[in-house]
């Protein structure tokens, strides 16, 4: 049902039509927009792994 979805055919019609749509002025804004959306959504990925293991804490005697 997928085969052969994105062929480079394809793709050249979907950059024109973002071509289209967003100008060729945007372009760059919307790549970098993207990538510190990715960046960011690592970021959020791997942190909570690390947080998962509780640092031992100091109990205070009375």
């Amino acid at each position: 049902m997928l085969r052969g979805l994105l062929q480079p055919m394809h793709l050249l019609i979907i950059l024109g039509i973002v071509l289209i749509i967003f100008g060729p002025g945007k372009l760059p804004e919307l790549g970098s927009s993207i990538g510190k959306t990715l960046k960011s959504f690592k970021k959020a990925v791997v942190e909570p792994e690390e947080e998962e293991t509780p640092s031992p804490k100091k109990v205070e005697g009375k």
